[in-house]
């Protein structure tokens, strides 16, 4: 069996600490131990990129082929402000893999997957063509079984991966045909974060709109103002793509660390082993990205629209 990083190796290397040569602080969310580790120890599992839905199940790894060796040049373009058409598709390809392939992706995309199913099966259910209930469930119909959690709707996370590996072309072409911020953190003190799902989300100034912030080195954070007119598009010219470097302030970096945080499952890496920095990760760790799903009426039918959030974790306080 092949072990795939889900998070590639380079990106994490750009997060090894200064002071302990090829490795890296880590902190887990779930019961806040600290240790140290390399790149290679993390993010990865067995047959990760392995998809038995596909006709070609390991196609994913001739996509990565175009994007893990240019990533280290890609960030440091970033850093100047000169972005050349393969940067451009490295970062996005590199977004576009973890949003995909990630088991925080795959968890992410499933939840739309299955409030659908359960939007379904109660519109089947009113209109009379789902045959009834067993009596010894105790329940009339299935929407009451479902309401009641005794029948759970299950999604194989593989299937939405084989989704994002079919359309990781387009999820590549609409973040790099949109805005983009390249942030530079010059404050040694407050470096940026990465994680397992290194793709956080933030609310925008546009209604029904998440942002992306993706760090890409405890210098450097990139926030995509995503432009929905590219959905669907393969562009890899990236003809549409607008760039504009920022300085941050302390803010920033904060908002942008508590973000990286409260979207990462369950580990969070860093470069400085700073004494802030335990109870920052303590304070935002009950939280992680949920979907929530609602069905808008559209004249006799009914659409159903998914959108993104931050959510605090059951259990966690």
């Amino acid at each position: 069996m092949a072990l795939d990083h889900f998070v590639s190796q380079v990106h994490l290397k750009n997060f090894y600490a200064p002071d302990l040569g090829e490795r890296m602080y880590a902190m887990r969310k779930t019961d806040l131990k600290r240790f140290t580790c390399d790149a290679y120890s993390q993010c990865r599992i067995e047959d990760g990129s392995t998809n038995n839905y596909l006709e070609e199940p390991r196609a994913i790894e001739e996509f990565l082929r175009d994007v893990e060796p240019r990533y280290n040049v890609a960030i440091a373009n970033a850093r100047r402000g000169r972005l050349e058409r393969e940067d451009v598709f490295a970062i996005s390809g590199f977004a576009a893999y973890v949003q995909s392939c990630s088991p925080g992706g795959m968890r992410i995309h499933a939840g739309p997957m299955q409030s659908t199913l359960e939007f379904t099966a109660a519109m089947l259910d009113d209109m009379g063509l789902l045959p009834p209930v067993p009596p010894e469930l105790g329940a009339d119909t299935l929407t009451d079984l479902l309401r009641s959690k005794s029948v759970v709707v299950n999604i194989d996370p593989k299937y939405p991966q084989s989704i994002g590996i079919n359309t990781i072309l387009k999820s590549t072409s609409m973040w790099g045909n949109s805005v983009w911020d390249l942030i530079i953190n010059e404050d040694p003190d407050n470096p940026f974060f990465t994680s397992e799902y290194p793709i956080a989300i933030e609310g925008s100034s546009r209604p029904g709109i998440i942002n992306r912030l993706v760090p890409l080195a405890p210098d450097l954070a990139l926030r995509i103002w995503p432009d929905l007119r590219q959905r669907g598009r393969v562009d890899l010219d990236f003809a549409a793509l607008r760039t504009r470097k920022v300085r941050s302030t302390r803010q920033d970096v904060l908002h942008i660390n508590r973000s990286i945080v409260q979207s990462a499952e369950s580990t969070v890496y860093f470069s400085r082993d700073l004494p802030w920095i335990p109870g920052f990760v303590e304070k935002n760790r009950a939280f992680r990205i949920g979907s929530e799903s609602a069905q808008i009426p559209q004249g006799e039918q009914q659409m159903i629209i998914s959108s993104l959030k931050i959510e605090k974790v059951e259990g966690q306080r």
